[in-house]
């Protein structure tokens, strides 16, 4: 028996091939006589050209859209590796799509998920992160969630209209800035980011918060925003080399920073920590590969994508959900702070 074709339902059903489309996608409305009608074509024949065909009578199609802002740093696919593990785990597939943090694409993606009806989205970076989020694209995924559930990581959009698992980055910076102040240092410098990224903001004002905890003023040229990249941090650590009065420690965005602040360091002939202490935060895989090691904080990058698309399948699955799941960081103490 020969297989049966898009072209032979549409034939059957006496409706066009583009109207058989967009039943089997759901892009578009379809009178819903026809959809029936279709639809008891395709079951009668057992037509399943994909997993979108299926769907159609179980309403499930398995998939899960995960977007995260930069694939090229390595703690973005440490959340997507354990959201992975816990997905196989779950029974679904996730589709990773890398957004660059920027708003167009993050849009684009977002509309092709749906379009291939995942039954639900991790979103990272990008608008999540925003300081200043636009209110049309705050109701762009208000919008979605009506349809299928959303979970951020380590974001938030204004109204806090999503589920979130974050790790508390507040606290995380309070540990590693107290963990300096401990080692004696007084004059602690602040590297990388920019003023327009939540994450930065709460990192600056733990920073800020814990020096003054210890008595200690906060000196405004001590902060260098300019990015997440090496590239970034060896740039802004060349500019901190210029000072006259140059801090003893510096506190960078993230390890990315903190490895380029580092061989920027080393090429000037300081030695890392006797001459300057530096600390990264995320505890990805290149903390521990650098020489010296890299102080830092762990933000369980694996445990956030196993817990985000953990709430993710309950709230599949309708069951009742916190609104914040907060993971506690963890300082990790090496060479790059203490010899």
């Amino acid at each position: 028996m020969e297989s049966v074709t898009v072209y032979d339902i549409a034939r059957e059903a006496n409706v066009s091939v583009a109207t058989v489309s967009r039943v089997l996608n759901d892009t578009a409305p379809v009178r819903a006589s026809t959809r029936q009608k279709i639809i008891a074509i395709i079951e009668k024949h057992k037509f399943q050209p994909n997993a979108l065909a299926r769907s159609l009578v179980n309403k499930k199609t398995g998939m899960i859209g995960m977007l995260i802002p930069d694939s090229t740093n390595m703690f973005f696919p440490e959340v997507f590796g354990g959201a992975e593990i816990a997905a196989q785990k779950l029974g679904y597939t996730l589709f990773l799509c890398n957004t660059f943090s920027n708003f167009d694409r993050e849009s684009e993606y977002l509309s092709q998920l749906c379009e291939r009806q995942v039954e639900g989205l991790i979103f990272m970076g990008g608008r999540v992160n925003a300081r200043h989020c636009p209110d049309a694209l705050v109701q762009e995924v208000v919008n979605i969630q009506s349809r299928i559930p959303i979970v951020l990581i380590n974001g938030s959009l204004p109204g806090n209209p999503c589920y979130q698992v974050k790790t508390d980055e507040y606290a995380g910076t309070q540990l590693v800035v107290q963990h300096l102040i401990n080692q004696g240092h007084r004059h602690i410098g602040f590297l990388g980011g920019n003023s327009e990224t939540t994450t930065t903001l709460e990192k600056l004002r733990a920073f800020r918060a814990t020096l003054a905890l210890n008595d200690l003023h906060f000196h405004k040229k001590n902060v260098l925003f300019g990015g997440f990249s090496m590239q970034n941090g060896h740039h802004l650590m060349d500019r901190f080399m210029t000072m006259t009065n140059r801090p003893t420690a510096i506190l960078c965005i993230n390890d990315y920073t903190a490895i380029g602040a580092m061989k920027s360091a080393i090429s000037h002939g300081v030695r890392i920590p006797e001459d300057l202490a530096i600390a990264g935060f995320d505890d990805t895989q290149l903390s521990s590969a650098m020489n010296p090691e890299l102080t830092t904080v762990s933000q369980h990058s694996e445990r956030l994508g196993i817990r985000a698309m953990e709430i993710l399948s309950r709230l599949i699955e309708k069951e009742k959900v916190k609104k914040v799941t907060v993971l506690e960081p963890k300082l990790i103490i090496r060479q790059s702070t203490q010899s």
